[in-house]
């Protein structure tokens, strides 16, 4: 039988109305507030930068290939390559790849009777898979590809169509910037549908439409586009995938992830990791600080029962534990308790979505949650280590009791 142990159950579970109880229930409250932070923060941070990755890469994929071009920026024209259905071909052996899409891009300027509005018309091919961007569209329908010529459809950003005053199927006149300096050319178009992605940077900019309208703008044959978008299962294999293909690629083209093309706003999310590091810091402090305060407590009030415990022959290591023991009983019902409300808040967010965020500012409309199991683990072993391993500091005072005045001690 495990004295220790069995001594250290008998006074956690103790009833008798005392000032330690008050403490015990205190510090329990403290870790379980702890821990319940520490999940929430790292499940908020998660869902925040999975909503706004996956919002990127459903607009533009996970991998762009195309033709190398030096300080070439995320949003603006490419130098036309050929199609090639050898390279094609090759990339869709790579297990990792889920589509491979065209695209061409082209600046332009969108006229009604009252406004002008600067756009980077966004051209795709009639096997687009508009199922990634589905959850964008707010009124209308995609784009309509015709069998022959170009399609006179324009899809719009709600910020750009409330811009120029456009509802569906109004008709708005498109001027092509040329880069020879000729004037620019004329298009009218008809506004089958408005999507609201939430990320300012695009939907300021990007319009949708016929991938044909610009190879005629452009002089291009048939053939010429501005590059591919390549969409992955799984968008943690970017980094390694855009390495394997990089090589399959003819002479001059080029490959490179969203999120090289994007760094601003990948950098913006990758520094809130630095913010949940801190929180885990101050929750770690807090619930250590507890723990440590409240076994202090209940070693000077236990005072006399270790000095009858000297005086019956047990050894300070003994005594220790009990201690130790009562303090990882309160540890392990906080981190228990904190799992509960944690995960408990998190599931209330993901199936009600009570916390609300403006999305002119943080993208999203509501707070997401993304829990990852491991991540939950850790906090919890993490905590319970550094707790029992800092609970060992009070204990020690157990060791400067004298038996003859522990027992005398009121």
């Amino acid at each position: 039988m495990n004295v220790a142990s069995f001594i250290a159950r008998r006074i956690a579970f103790n009833q008798q109305k005392s000032f330690s109880r008050f403490i015990i229930r205190l510090a329990l409250s403290a870790t379980v507030i702890s821990v319940a932070a520490m999940i929430i923060a790292i499940a908020f941070t998660n869902g925040f930068q999975h909503a706004i990755s996956q919002k990127i890469f459903s607009f533009w994929g996970h991998i762009r290939v195309q033709h190398f071009q030096p300080q070439h920026l995320s949003m603006s024209e490419e130098l036309p390559i050929e199609q090639n259905d050898t390279v094609v071909s090759l990339l869709r052996q790579n297990p990792a790849i889920r589509t491979i899409q065209p695209f061409a891009t082209r600046n332009a300027l969108l006229k009604t009777s009252e406004t002008l509005e600067g756009i980077l018309f966004k051209g795709v091919e009639k096997t687009y898979d508009f199922n990634n961007i589905n959850r964008f569209l707010e009124a209308g329908r995609w784009i309509n590809f015709p069998d022959s010529g170009y399609s006179n459809e324009i899809n719009l950003s709600a910020s750009t169509a409330r811009e120029l005053k456009l509802a569906v199927n109004d008709q708005v006149l498109i001027y092509f910037i040329q880069s020879d300096g000729s004037p620019p050319r004329a298009r009218k178009l008809t506004l089958a549908g408005i999507y609201n992605t939430g990320i300012e940077e695009y939907d300021k900019m990007i319009a949708l439409g016929d991938i044909r309208l610009i190879q005629r703008l452009n002089d291009w044959n048939r053939n010429e586009i501005g590059g591919y978008e390549i969409f992955l299962k799984d968008y943690r294999q970017m980094d390694s995938v855009n390495t394997a293909i990089f090589y399959e690629l003819p002479q001059g083209w080029n490959s490179l992830t969203t999120r090289e093309l994007n760094p601003n706003i990948f950098d913006w999310l990758n520094l809130q990791d630095q913010t949940v590091l801190i929180v885990l810091l101050i929750m770690t402090v807090v619930a250590v600080l507890n723990l440590i305060t409240c076994l202090i407590i209940l070693v000077l009030e236990r005072t006399r029962m270790a000095g009858v415990l000297k005086a019956l022959g047990a050894r300070d290591t003994v005594i220790q534990k009990i201690f130790l023991y009562h303090g990882a009983l309160i540890a392990i019902g906080g981190i228990v308790l904190g799992n509960v409300a944690g995960l408990g808040l998190c599931w209330l967010q993901q199936r009600y979505g009570f916390i609300s965020l403006p999305e002119e500012m943080y993208y999203i409309s509501k707070a997401e949650v993304y829990i990852a199991g491991w991540q939950v683990l850790l906090v919890n072993i993490v905590t319970l280590l550094i707790c029992v391993l800092v609970l060992i500091i009070p204990t020690f005072i157990i060791r400067k009791i004298e038996p003859v005045k522990a027992i005398r001690f009121e």
